[in-house]
């Protein structure tokens, strides 16, 4: 029988070289599309390794295989990049770039990759194959599109993905059957008005104060027109308009994003914002242009994988660091993008230590270390029993 106990003391062993590392990725972030350094340092690793590893998959993506790879074949995906956040957190090796930091914890996600690697390797896999997908540009929910359209997930039976969470402390994951996170779209309001002399609004048209009326109306027509069951959130993040602090803006541009769970609500939420807009700013005689652009589907975690996943991980952690989410987040992820292609399963991984741990895209951000060690454990023995499940049913 397969099992990553007995890797454990050899897990303990490498463990600080691979904290080291993690440290270095987070003093060194890269941006989503620009991870070359970050998959360089992942590629050299890899094969140092002894695994078989193909570079600019998707970009700058890095794919690594070991094993038999005609037989079944199982993957591993976990993302690269940073984000366009100030770090604040005054660690020794915080981010040595102003502006960009690893708020989201992919820095930890690709060195757990690397752990299970390097534990796999000492196993010889003679009857399935593994395969390890370094993927870029997970927060503009690009890079899983970039590396499909490479060939990364073709053969692929299942597939598995981590990410942190800040709510679960460390030493507990979170899994959950079904629908794990919500449908993403990004959305663009053009308001055009008509300039004038701020001292005499009435002879213009008011774009800010259209926009305005647009950011309020909307909140307020999901609360009253959309089933309160199936929930949907729209946040305006960006606004841009105007010239000098006394001429009216005739044109404003608004950028936001929206979530819902509902695939079927989120597929028919394009034409709705667009009639509410529409309807709001011609009401003040003013024109508007709707954009929308879907990001990602819903992350689906696959049943069956998902308690295998769960199966590994309680006996592993025991029942009471293994929690089943009652609901799904409204965060997306582009894992789903992947799972559109090939079943799979994403679980969390608790990273709040005794001081509590601040939230996703925050630059004070600083998950515990500790989850290292959980997250591979976890993963190393999910991949090995599917492994040992479908060699023994190829083998019947």
């Amino acid at each position: 029988m397969m099992s990553c106990q007995t890797l454990l003391p050899l897990l303990k062993q490498f463990l600080p070289e691979l904290i080291n590392l993690r440290r270095h990725l987070h003093a060194h972030p890269e941006l989503s599309g620009n991870e070359h350094r970050t998959a360089a340092l992942i590629a050299g690793e890899l094969r140092s390794y002894g695994w078989s590893v193909q570079e600019a998959i998707g970009r700058t993506g890095v794919v690594a295989e070991f094993g038999n790879m005609h037989g079944p074949l199982v993957g591993l995906r976990v993302d690269m990049d940073a984000l366009p956040v100030e770090e604040k957190t005054d660690l020794e090796f915080a981010s040595k770039f102003q502006g960009i930091m690893h708020a989201c914890g992919h820095d930890l996600h690709t060195c757990i990759g690397l752990g299970v690697a390097r534990l796999v390797a000492q196993k010889e896999l003679t009857s399935a194959g593994i395969r390890l997908l370094f993927q870029p540009a997970e927060e503009i929910a690009a890079g899983a599109r970039w590396m499909k359209k490479d060939g990364a997930l073709e053969g692929l039976d299942a597939l598995f993905g981590v990410h942190v969470l800040p709510e679960l402390s460390v030493g507990k994951i979170g899994v959950r059957s079904g629908s794990l996170t919500a449908a993403a779209g990004e959305l663009e309001i053009e308001v055009i008005g008509e300039t004038g002399h701020g001292a005499r609004p009435h002879q213009a048209l008011d774009a800010i104060w259209i926009a305005a009326k647009i950011v309020t109306g909307l909140q307020e027509a999901i609360s009253r027109r959309l089933d309160a069951l199936n929930p949907v959130v729209i946040s305006f993040g960006r606004i841009e308009g105007g010239q000098a602090f006394n001429v009216i803006a005739d044109h404003v541009r608004l950028l936001g994003t929206v979530r819902c769970l509902d695939m079927s609500l989120h597929q028919s939420l394009p034409n709705w914002i667009e009639e509410t807009v529409q309807a709001i700013a011609s009401s003040f005689g003013a024109e508007a242009m709707v954009n929308y652009r879907c990001i990602a589907p819903p992350v689906y975690n696959d049943p069956e994988l998902t308690n295998l996943l769960e199966e590994s991980a309680l006996a592993l952690l025991g029942k009471e660091n293994v929690l089943r989410l009652e609901t799904p987040s409204l965060g997306a992820e582009d894992f789903a993008e992947l799972l559109q292609d090939v079943r799979g399963s994403m679980f969390r991984l608790g990273v709040a230590g005794e001081k509590g741990c601040a939230p996703l895209h925050n630059g004070q951000f600083c998950p515990d270390e500790k989850s290292l060690e959980v997250g591979i454990k976890v993963l190393v023995d999910t991949l090995f029993s599917w492994i040992e499940k479908h060699s023994d049913l190829c083998s019947k």
